[in-house]
């Protein structure tokens, strides 16, 4: 049974930063391309980057460019989110997605999903 677990959600003033964390089990992990999406209320989920099973290859959402970091560690089967200079528009539910096919960076292209972190931005 594959299970996604994020942690690293919380509260955070703008500016700030988060490192989100997924841990995989259930699964060959470096076989599978990992993503980060996020849903505010009311809006659809989104995009925000995506990671190739070695790590050679990220993609990131245009507005989380420069700020977002994405990393896996194969070992120990986690990839994490470094999230910096965080704004208010960032607050959303965070979700951690794996899919065998690549980087993705539609959601429908992921097999199996994290339950999601709350990430909360103040201004």
């Amino acid at each position: 049974q594959v299970q996604l677990v994020e942690s690293g959600g919380g509260l955070v003033q703008a500016g700030g930063s988060l490192r989100l964390s997924c841990a995989a089990s259930g699964l060959t992990f470096s076989r599978y391309a990992m993503g980060w999406f996020r849903q505010a209320p009311g809006k659809e989920r989104e995009f925000v980057a995506s990671i190739s099973g070695s790590g050679a290859i990220t993609y990131f959402a245009d507005s989380v460019k420069g700020r977002f970091t994405f990393s896996r560690d194969n070992a120990k089967n986690t990839v994490h989110l470094q999230m910096n200079s965080l704004k208010s528009e960032d607050t959303a539910v965070y979700y951690c997605a794996a899919n065998v096919w690549g980087p993705e960076l539609q959601p429908r292209r992921y097999e199996y999903w994290g339950q999601g972190t709350q990430v909360t931005v103040s201004s």
